[in-house]
C-alpha cells in the first residue's frame, strides 16, 4: 500500500478543483438552457458504449436509489467518526470524544446530531485506497481505477454514470425526473469516460437556500415555446436521417433517448415540483438548516422521493472555510478551527437527512452514504498559512494541518434496508491504517450497485477500445452493508 504524498509536496497540492471551474459539461451545467441550440457536430460528440455482456438487472426493489454525500478533499476521521483519545498530543487534535447511541461507539464532540441518532446508521471505520491525490483518490473510490497517479480526466467512468447506464436498460421509464440528478455534485475528477455523456448527471448548480433559487427551463408554462421546441427537435431528426447509416458508435440513438427526456424535463410540471424547494414546509427546511448544505440534502430527499434513482451532492465551498473544500492542509486551513467551523451546518443536514429518510419511510429503498475520497494525516503536520479567512490565520501564521491519507478513513451508511445501529472494521490505536475488515475501492462500489440491483459480479462495459471490462475488477458488497 502506498503511503500518502511526502510531506515536501504538500504546499503544491491545489486542493478539489471547485465546481464550474471547466466547461467539459457546460451543457449539462446549466440545466436546458442550452437545448433548443444543440449543433450537429456537438450532436456527435455525445457517445453510447455497448455493453459486451448483457447486464442482469434485478427488478427494480422498489425502485431503490441512492444518495451520496461528498466531502471533496477528504474528512479527518480522527476528528469526527474514529477519534483517538490516548493516541497522544501529536495524533488527537482538541476535541473530547462523546457516546452515541450505540453501546461502544464514540464520536468527537463536533458531533452531537449524528450521536443522538448513530443508532440509525452503520460507521465503516476501515476504508482504504491506495492513491494519495485528489484526481486518483477520487477516481479509485468512485469509479475503481486502480492508477495511483493523478490524472486530468477519468479513465474509467464512475460508478453513477454506471448505474444510470444500466438502470436505463432494465425498461422504459415513465416517471419524468432525470434518473441521475447531481446538486452541485463531485464532477472535478469524474465522469462518464467511455459510457458516454448522455448518462451524466443532470446538474443542479448554485444555492438552494438563495430566496431566488430556480432550476433553468424545467416545467416551461408557454405553451408555444413548448411547441418551438417541438418542431426544432423533429427537424433536428429529420436532417439526420442521412446520417445514421454512418453512425456507427449509434451517437444520435443516444441523443435521441437525452433529447426525449429533455423534452419532458421542459413540459413536466411533476418535475417542476419535484425541485420546488418552496413548497417544503417552513419547519423542515429550518430542521435541515437555512444554508446551502442543509437545502442541498433537503432537495436532494425531495428528488429520491419523486423516482431518482441516483442523487450526489457535494459539501463545498464557504460552509467549509476559506478553500472552500475539506483539503485541510495547515497552508489552507487550521484543521482544527475549520472542523469547528463547518461541524453544526454538516452535522446538522446530515443527521436531519438520515432521520427524514426514516421517518418518511424511505429506509428501505434509499441508501445514503456520505464519504470523501480518503482522510486526513493522524499525525498532526504545522506549516505557515496562506492567507487569512474563515478558519485560516493570516499569511505567515504557523498553524496545525492535516495531509492526505488513504491508509484507513471512515464512512456512514444509513438506509438502504441494512442492519444498522453499529460499526464495521477499525483502524490501529494512531488511526493510521486499517487493521480490521478492511474495505477497498472495489467492495464500496460493488454494494452501490448490490442495492440498485446491478450485477456487479459480470457486467461489462466496452472501453474505448472496445474491449470488455468489469464495472468492479476487485470486491464485493459488503455484508454488513447489504439490506435485506
Amino acid at each position: 500500500m502506498s503511503r500518502a504524498p511526502h510531506q515536501r509536496s504538500i504546499h503544491r497540492c491545489p486542493g478539489p478543483v471547485p465546481f464550474g471551474a471547466g466547461g467539459r459539461r457546460a451543457f449539462l451545467q446549466t440545466g436546458l438552457a442550452g437545448f433548443a441550440t444543440l449543433s450537429l457536430p456537438g450532436i456527435l460528440r455525445l457517445r453510447e458504449s455497448q455493453t459486451a455482456h448483457a447486464a442482469s438487472i434485478a427488478p427494480r426493489k422498489a425502485n431503490n436509489a441512492v444518495i451520496m454525500v461528498w466531502q471533496p478533499g477528504g474528512l479527518s476521521h480522527l476528528d469526527s467518526y474514529d477519534p483517538k483519545p490516548l493516541s497522544g498530543s501529536e495524533y488527537r487534535g482538541p476535541f473530547e470524544s462523546i457516546d452515541t447511541k450505540v453501546p461502544g461507539l464514540r464520536f468527537t464532540e463536533l458531533l452531537p446530531r449524528q450521536a443522538a441518532i448513530a443508532d440509525k446508521m452503520v460507521v465503516l471505520r476501515s476504508m482504504r485506497q491506495s492513491a494519495g491525490g485528489h484526481p486518483a483518490g477520487s477516481m479509485q473510490l468512485l469509479s475503481g481505477d486502480p492508477d495511483t497517479r493523478d490524472k486530468p480526466k477519468p479513465r474509467y467512468p464512475d460508478w453513477m454514470c454506471v448505474a444510470n447506464y444500466f438502470r436505463s436498460q432494465a425498461g422504459p421509464r415513465t416517471n419524468p425526473v432525470p434518473p441521475y440528478v447531481g446538486i452541485n455534485p463531485p464532477l472535478e475528477y469524474n465522469g462518464p469516460a467511455y459510457v458516454g455523456d448522455a448518462y451524466s448527471p443532470f446538474v443542479v448548480s448554485g444555492d438552494p437556500n438563495a430566496p431566488q433559487f430556480t432550476i433553468p427551463n424545467i416545467g416551461l408554462s408557454d405553451a408555444r415555446e413548448v411547441q418551438r421546441l417541438g418542431r426544432r427537435a423533429s427537424l433536428r431528426q429529420t436532417l439526420d436521417t442521412l446520417e445514421r447509416s454512418f453512425d456507427q458508435q449509434r451517437e444520435l440513438e443516444a441523443l435521441d433517448t437525452f433529447e426525449t427526456r429533455a423534452m419532458t424535463l421542459l413540459t413536466s410540471a411533476q418535475t417542476k415540483e419535484a425541485f420546488d424547494l418552496a413548497r417544503e414546509d417552513p419547519r423542515t427546511r429550518d430542521r435541515y438548516g437555512r444554508n446551502t448544505w442543509g437545502q442541498q440534502l433537503l432537495l436532494a430527499r425531495r428528488l429520491v422521493e419523486a423516482g431518482v434513482d441516483v442523487l450526489t451532492t457535494s459539501l463545498s465551498g464557504p460552509l467549509c472555510g476559506r478553500v472552500s473544500n475539506w483539503d485541510d492542509h495547515a497552508v489552507n486551513h487550521h484543521v482544527f478551527d475549520a472542523m469547528r467551523f463547518r461541524s453544526a451546518a454538516y452535522d446538522q443536514a446530515v443527521s436531519a437527512l438520515i432521520e427524514d429518510i426514516y421517518e418518511r419511510g424511505l429506509d428501505k429503498r434509499v441508501l445514503v452514504v456520505v464519504t470523501g475520497e480518503f482522510g486526513r494525516t493522524p499525525k498532526i503536520s504545522y506549516a505557515a498559512s496562506t492567507g487569512a479567512g474563515n478558519a485560516s490565520a493570516p499569511a505567515g501564521t504557523q498553524q496545525p494541518g492535516r495531509d492526505h491519507w488513504p491508509r484507513g478513513f471512515s464512512n456512514i451508511w444509513a438506509g438502504g434496508g441494512i442492519e444498522t445501529g453499529r460499526f464495521v472494521g477499525a483502524t490501529d490505536k494512531r488511526g493510521e491504517d486499517s487493521v480490521e475488515r478492511i474495505c477497498g475501492p472495489g467492495d464500496f462500489l460493488a454494494t452501490l450497485y448490490h442495492h440498485l440491483g446491478i450485477d456487479w459480479a459480470n457486467s461489462m462495459l466496452k472501453d474505448f477500445n472496445g474491449r470488455p471490462t468489469r464495472i468492479v475488477e476487485h470486491g464485493a458488497p459488503i455484508p454488513e452493508l447489504m439490506g435485506s
